[in-house]
């Protein structure tokens, strides 16, 4: 997976960069097929120095977009990856589904009879 990390009005430290990689570790053991990501660390002085991060994953089928909003960075990083895992668990279950039956697996007569009115 590629990933890029980066800053907007803040230094991205290694301790920040490891803490990053490391959550998102969390979400790669659930969905193996994320193509790219990236990560995008910022500080908001408008509003009482608040920290943000959003992340952007691309997956084979998808993209998905999350972001949150905190006082603290590490706060805000571990919100945004429980809502990254929930998403990607969720499209992996809708990608995994198995709610109809392929025609091929089904008996033949139960193809040809005809539902009643």
């Amino acid at each position: 997976m590629n990933l890029q990390i980066s800053g907007h009005h803040l230094e991205v430290t290694p301790a920040l960069r490891e803490y990053v990689i490391a959550k998102l570790d969390r979400v790669l053991r659930h969905f193996d097929q994320v193509i790219d990501g990236s990560v995008v660390l910022s500080v908001d002085n408008q509003k009482e120095k608040r920290q943000k991060i959003e992340i952007n994953l691309h997956l084979k089928g998808k993209d998905i977009f999350v972001e949150s909003a905190e006082s603290d960075m590490y706060a805000a990083i571990d919100l945004v990856i429980d809502k990254l895992d929930r998403q990607v668990i969720r499209h992996k279950d809708r990608l995994q589904g198995h709610q109809h039956e392929a025609i091929k697996h089904q008996p033949l007569a139960a193809l040809l009879e005809v539902p009643p009115q």
